[in-house]
């Protein structure tokens, strides 16, 4: 029995050969790897897996489709899974040994971004993630400074890690196809911040209020909470708009800072 995909859920299956050997190459699985599967679906990349790893672990919220992961894979015996949602797994249990995870998916559309950032929670326990997103938000995560994409995804993704394009594909791959392309992304998770920020906390609350007045100065956007002399200090013009600025600016920034008063809360996600 073939199940139709969940619109709740924002299921879309992958069911081209040529893509799923391509994303099997480029993940490249050796028997001994500790691989856990985000959304197992039909099996699309389950099953091929399987056929390279000693054990997969997939986390499968829809329990029809977790039932017929079992009921259809060609080694069982090599399959666990799990009926359970991926934004409150707990990824770091699979695992005693730092930088031992590798996490794979194709993440939900409507919940990609949280569960990036749930992923790094987790961090210091994931060795390498190969993640499929939709294309806008790989741009996004991707993005450079002064470029229109850049923006909280980028500088907050840019602290822990650096995402990299594999190679984007298209609707047609899916069924039921998507309006938009999707992307692979890789990233290889950092335990401790790529460059010196005195608390990560303060830092994303610090680049979330920037950017929530992205068309105002630096210093009109963090007016109260850092003086233009201090921008300064920071060899930064006070004038520069937040978009202008690299990550490492804005750790600066958020280093000089005392005080942090509650973010405006955003109308988008990062």
């Amino acid at each position: 029995m073939t199940l139709r995909a969940n619109k709740r859920l924002g299921q879309h299956f992958l069911h081209d050969p040529a893509i799923i050997e391509k994303i099997v190459k480029v993940i490249a699985p050796q028997p001994d790897d500790l691989m856990v599967e985000i959304g197992g679906g039909h099996g699309a990349l389950t099953f091929p897996l399987v056929k390279h790893l000693n054990q997969l672990h997939v986390v499968e919220l829809d329990g029809q489709l977790a039932d017929q992961l079992i009921n259809r894979c060609p080694k069982p015996e090599r399959l666990k899974v799990y009926r359970l949602d991926a934004l409150k797994f707990d990824f770091s249990g699979l695992t005693r040994s730092k930088a031992s995870l590798r996490v794979i998916g194709n993440l939900p559309y409507n919940i990609s971004t949280p569960l990036l950032f749930h992923l790094l929670v987790h961090r210091a326990a994931i060795r390498d993630m190969y993640l499929m997103l939709q294309k806008e938000v790989a741009n996004r995560m991707t993005a450079t400074p002064g470029s229109k994409q850049y923006g909280r995804l980028t500088v907050n993704l840019a602290l822990w890690t650096e995402p990299k394009k594999c190679f984007d594909v298209g609707p047609g791959a899916f069924s039921p196809a998507p309006e938009v392309w999707s992307t692979i992304v890789s990233l290889q998770p950092s335990a401790k911040p790529r460059f010196a920020v005195n608390d990560p906390n303060h830092f994303s609350k610090l680049v979330t209020r920037a950017f929530s007045m992205r068309r105002k100065t630096i210093a009109n956007s963090l007016k109260g909470w850092l003086e233009p002399e201090k921008i300064r200090r920071a060899q930064i013009n006070p004038r520069a708009r937040p978009e202008t600025l690299t990550p490492e600016e804005f750790a600066k920034l958020s280093n000089l800072c005392k005080t942090i008063i509650d973010p405006i809360q955003p109308n988008k996600t990062p």
